[in-house]
């Protein structure tokens, strides 16, 4: 009861900084999987050690489709208790998502010290973990209680035993009213969540709509877990966001400014990491932060050049782009980490990709020519204006050098005779200025 109830109240609380905890963790290979399941296994080892567990040992099963039951077969459940056991695990954590019967049938076949999480609740804690802002505390909170709230019952299961037997007066058991206490709590918990995130939203729609008003051509990372967005936003605008070899290391976006070459400015935003399997619940709790995704004029899709999996992890970023709205904006593929790719593995990655760049965040290899393509993607909607602008209008000349691409200046009698690109926002703005 504890338990539960401080996963209603707060989240759980994880473990990372006290004990790292013994982890099992359970894959079920099957027609069709997207991933190698021996990748997808890593990746889940990767998302445990995040939090804060050590993988001792790994066990697979191969079915056509997993058991209603127990999702592996019985005797693999079994089994898999045994192994928990003779390892001294603390948890047993599933590749896949478990509902709730599942979840509930596993842990009466464990030992009963031993938990029994999916693949959502494992990245659930990791999210809870990493969260900072109230707005990044709020999003995971809600995803918990989403998740938490189908797994109640069973929760009061010793109560409903001692119910009177049949007949007048056993329709009412103290397990089921408590059962329905708590849905009630935690759809109540829900609701009050969602309404203090629909008012940050409201905050974050009016600094966003103060951003778009501005004119400033808005650029958009994207791309899955542990790429290096945060260090190719670091490297691009010399910001401090925080950058580790970690999965989900940055939930709360980041908007910096970014001034290109020929003196134009841009902002660029850093945005959650995806991941395959990235829980529908999270998606929908992260939708104003991946709303920065869906406002930008161009979107860098931050591809991890040294993945083995890097081809499955572009699927997998691509299909949230989808989910979110996001596939029709312009997007450059941006491969990073090639200082760990020998000239070999490059000159496959660029007949492959003639259209992507190729950088490393670490060293600033290939950032110059990313520079480029951004500026060149900013410009491409511009008109070539001619204008002369009066000399008491000196904040029109200010905003044209940080708005527009400036090709020429020259002080004349009348006025600043600017010659320069001007972005579809801008144009209305200077035309009225325009040289006959």
């Amino acid at each position: 009861m504890t338990e539960y109830q401080s996963v209603i109240q707060k989240g759980p609380v994880t473990q990372a900084e006290d004990r790292r905890e013994r982890a099992v963790i359970v894959g079920v290979d099957r027609p069709g999987l997207e991933w190698p399941l021996e990748s997808s296994l890593a990746e889940l080892e990767r998302l445990a050690d995040t939090a804060g567990a050590d993988v001792v040992a790994s066990t697979t099963q191969r079915l056509d489709a997993p058991n209603p039951r127990t999702f592996v077969g019985s005797g693999k459940a079994v089994e898999i208790a045994e192994l928990a056991r003779s390892c001294e695990a603390d948890l047993v954590i599933f590749d896949d998502e478990l509902t709730p019967s599942q979840q509930a049938n596993l842990e009466k076949t464990m030992d009963k010290s031993v938990k029994v999480i999916d693949r959502t609740a494992l990245i659930l804690d990791i999210f809870a973990l990493h969260a900072t802002s109230k707005e990044g505390r709020l999003q995971v909170r809600l995803a918990q209680n989403q998740y938490l709230y189908p797994r109640l019952r069973g929760m009061w299961a010793h109560l409903a035993s001692n119910r009177m037997g049949g007949g007048v007066g056993s329709r009412f058991g103290e397990g089921e009213s408590q059962l329905e206490v708590d849905r009630r709590m935690v759809r109540k918990r829900i609701t009050s969540i969602r309404r203090e995130l629909a008012h940050l939203s409201e905050v974050r729609q009016l600094q966003r709509e103060s951003r778009y008003g501005s004119g400033m051509f808005k650029v958009a990372l994207a791309g899955y877990t542990n790429a290096g967005k945060s260090s190719l936003i670091n490297r691009l605008t010399g910001a401090d966001v925080l950058s580790y070899d970690k999965l989900f290391a940055t939930l709360d976006s980041t908007t910096r400014k970014f001034e290109l070459p020929e003196g134009r400015e841009v902002t660029v935003t850093d945005t959650v990491g995806f991941i395959q399997k990235l829980p529908t619940t999270l998606v929908e709790a992260f939708k104003s932060t991946l709303d920065e995704i869906t406002g930008a004029d161009l979107i860098l899709h931050v591809v991890d050049a040294s993945s083995p999996e890097f081809e499955s992890q572009i699927d997998a970023v691509c299909d949230v782009l989808d989910q979110i709205g996001a596939a029709s904006i312009g997007t450059i593929e941006v491969f990073n980490k090639c200082d760990l790719l020998d000239e070999e593995m490059m000159a496959g990655l660029r007949r492959r990709f003639p259209h992507a760049q190729f950088v490393s965040a670490r060293t600033g290899a290939g950032v110059d020519e990313l520079v480029g393509a951004i500026a060149a993607a900013a410009s491409a909607a511009d008109a070539k204006l001619d204008v002369v602008i009066p000399y008491q209008r000196g904040d029109l000349v200010s905003l044209a050098h940080e708005r527009c691409h400036i090709i020429s200046e020259t002080h004349e009698a009348d006025g600043t005779h600017l010659q320069m690109l001007v972005g579809p926002a801008y144009a209305s703005t200077f035309q009225v200025f325009a040289v006959e």
